[in-house]
Parts: structure tokens; C-alpha cells; sequence
């Protein structure tokens, strides 16, 4: 783990807020471990830039109170990370496109886009520590509930 810490995976505004202890057993930390080093540390290289983890482990009992959350979020097993830029929308939509075209993911979202763009306030990222890890790319449109359709890698530009 060259750019980021177990410490920064495990700290949550909202679990400190709601007082909610946000361990993770040894399984889910080397699952956090392996995220970073297949998709994080790699993505952080090539980005040049410093990358900000805005949500990463949930344990159950945080993941209940996050709106809109899966109730089997790969959050939940340390399998996930909400990452954004300090460039803003431009720069997570780059982030976005880096990790496609760094091919070592199991999921990117691009979340809360406009209706008509793929500028995201930030990117979901997720590897599967079992290794088969699907290559989905998505979005979630402001407004749309929990709808995540398919974004192709041509409406990426690449």
C-alpha cells in the first residue's frame, strides 16, 4: 500500500456522527490491501495526483444508515472504495476512464451525474478478492433512484 492507509478505508464522518465503531476483521483489511494494490495504488501512479477516499469499509451497522446503500455492498467486505480528485467532476470522470483503461476492476460507477454528461461527483471502484470480477462500467443519474445503467466504452471516449 504505496498511496493509502487501512486507517483512511476505516474513517467515516458519518460513523463518527452516529458513534458507530467501523472495524473490519483481518478478512475484509487484506481485502482492502488487495483493492489497493490492484486497482488503487496503480490508478494513483498513472493519475500523478492525489486521489481522496470518500467512503471506503462499511460495517453493517454504518451501512444501514447510509442512504441508498446496498444491503450487500461491496463496501461491506472491504471490496469497494468512493474515490474523487481534487479537480472536481473533470477530474473523476478522468479517474473513471484511467481505470477502464487500466482493466483491473470489477465495477466503476460514475456517480451522480448530470442527466446529460458523465461528469461524476465521485467514482465507485470495486475489485472482488475471489478474482472474478465482472469489467461493469455504470452510472447514476442524479434523480433516478437506484437505476445504474451500462456505460459502454465508447461513450467513455475510448
Amino acid at each position: 500500500m504505496k498511496y493509502f492507509t487501512i486507517s483512511e478505508f476505516l474513517y467515516s464522518p458519518s460513523a463518527v456522527q452516529q458513534r458507530i465503531w467501523n472495524g473490519a476483521s483481518r478478512q475484509q483489511e487484506d481485502n482492502i490491501i488487495t483493492l489497493v494494490e490492484k486497482v488503487l495504488d496503480p490508478l494513483r501512479q498513472h493519475y500523478g495526483k492525489p486521489i481522496s477516499i470518500t467512503s471506503g469499509f462499511r460495517c453493517p451497522k454504518l451501512n444501514a444508515v447510509m442512504p441508498n446503500a446496498s444491503k450487500s455492498s461491496q463496501h461491506l467486505f472491504g471490496e469497494a472504495a468512493d474515490i474523487c480528485s481534487n479537480d472536481g467532476p473533470i477530474g473523476n470522470y478522468a479517474l473513471g476512464q484511467l481505470i477502464v483503461q487500466l482493466g483491473h476492476f470489477d465495477q466503476v460507477i460514475f456517480e451522480d451525474v448530470p442527466m446529460d454528461s458523465l461528469l461524476p461527483l465521485w467514482i465507485h471502484v470495486s475489485w472482488r478478492h475471489n478474482g472474478s470480477n465482472r469489467q461493469e462500467i455504470r452510472k447514476h443519474v442524479i434523480g433516478t433512484g437506484n437505476v445504474y445503467p451500462i456505460v459502454s466504452r465508447k461513450e467513455l471516449g475510448l
